[in-house]
């Protein structure tokens, strides 16, 4: 028997966060990196994630393959000659619940809390959907997304005659804030009911740096940082997360090296220092999507992690770039600083809606989407009045 009743049913959509839902590629490309790549494939298949391209030799191709090309003209980026790819599953759930279609452990994702709702009476791709985007972009270059978003959400709603309730992770965060800052608060009122944000990077991350830096393997050491770089400099996406320029202070130091320090300040002198100029042009282009921090005009939970070393700092040798850093840690989810996750408390008393900050002790963030504390916290928000 559903213990939910037909009265009482609250839509839900999930919004990933970055590297949070599936993208499928088809190739028509005139060169290859490496004779074991393919050059034309007739149907799509899976590009992220796909744990048999991330392995030695094969993880050439696939970065050749994901990566983004930054035009300096049009700032915009584009997709190798011969790479087409797309977002499989918008509106479906299969997208964001497992990250590797084999649904092994590993790629789980948003399966513990869409199976929850499932558990309380919901329906997959009927009452609770994915909204899965191309997580290598900013919310700049993915309009038809955000129109796609718009109308998903409004079909919802006028089919069951309740709001929508949206959880969001990461920078799906970021993407959601953006969404409702460009709706009027009477749509707002009309459709959203809430909005649940988990391990919300609202000041951006102090690991994004590094990442651009001398990139980041995240400890899988069959991929080498410096290799996986190319790729990851080229995602508007990670240029857009470096710390917030008008959120942090001033003066506090991200990286060092025996030259230089850098501040949220010196981000020109950053990328021409590590030779990275489209880099400076995308984060140029992007921060002020969401920088002035407008309120989104709705009932919101954040919830983050605490108790996990977070990056807060890198230390180079003289080989800065292309060496690996000495890591300063800090209080966070092992990727959002707390500094970051705390920013919503500036919404309180800016908005008429309420604004809820819940502590999740040592929760990791992506773990805090499999928690039992997180469902039960969003069963609370579902089943409120």
């Amino acid at each position: 028997m559903s213990l939910i009743s037909e009265s009482l049913l609250m839509l839900l959509i999930a919004v990933p966060g970055d590297l949070g839902n599936q993208l499928e590629a088809m190739l028509d490309k005139p060169t290859v990196v490496h004779y074991i790549c393919y050059k034309k494939t007739d149907t799509y298949f899976t590009l992220w994630l796909n744990l048999e391209l991330l392995v030695p030799v094969a993880i050439d191709c696939w970065i050749d393959n994901i990566r983004l090309i930054y035009n300096q003209t049009t700032h915009t980026t584009s997709s190798p000659p011969g790479v087409d790819i797309r977002v499989p599953g918008f509106g479906k759930t299969f997208s964001v619940e497992y990250l590797d279609p084999s649904k092994r452990s590993v790629g789980m994702y948003f399966f513990s809390i869409v199976q929850a709702l499932v558990d309380w009476g919901y329906t997959r791709d009927d009452d609770v959907r994915g909204a899965p985007y191309d997580w290598r972009k900013a919310p700049n270059e993915n309009k038809d997304y955000f129109l796609a978003l718009q109308k998903m959400i409004e079909e919802m709603v006028e089919k069951a005659g309740e709001p929508v309730v949206l959880i969001a992770h990461s920078m799906g965060n970021l993407y959601t804030l953006y969404f409702l800052n460009q709706q009027p608060q009477a749509w707002k009122d009309r459709y959203i009911k809430a909005f649940v944000s988990l391990g919300a990077p609202w000041a951006g991350v102090v690991k994004t740096l590094r990442v651009v830096i001398s990139g980041d393997n995240d400890r899988i050491p069959v991929i080498s940082p410096l290799r996986i770089r190319s790729q990851q400099r080229s995602a508007v996406s990670t240029n857009w997360l470096f710390p917030f320029v008008r959120s942090w202070p001033k003066d506090k130091v991200f990286v060092q090296t025996p030259t230089a320090n850098y501040t949220v300040q010196d981000y020109h002198r950053l990328y021409s220092d590590i030779n990275f100029e489209d880099g400076w042009m995308m984060q140029q282009d992007t921060e002020s999507l969401v920088a002035d921090f407008t309120p989104p005009g709705v009932p919101v939970h954040c919830l983050y992690g605490v108790g996990i070393s977070t990056p807060e700092a890198f230390q180079y040798s003289e080989k800065f770039p292309d060496v690996e850093p000495t890591v300063l840690t800090g209080e966070g989810d092992g990727t959002v600083n707390l500094y970051s996750a705390l920013q919503c408390k500036r919404w309180i008393g800016k908005q008429k809606q309420p604004v809820t900050l819940v502590e999740l002790p040592q929760n990791e963030h992506v773990d805090m989407l499999l928690n039992v504390t997180t469902v039960d916290y969003i069963k609370k928000v579902v089943f409120s009045p």
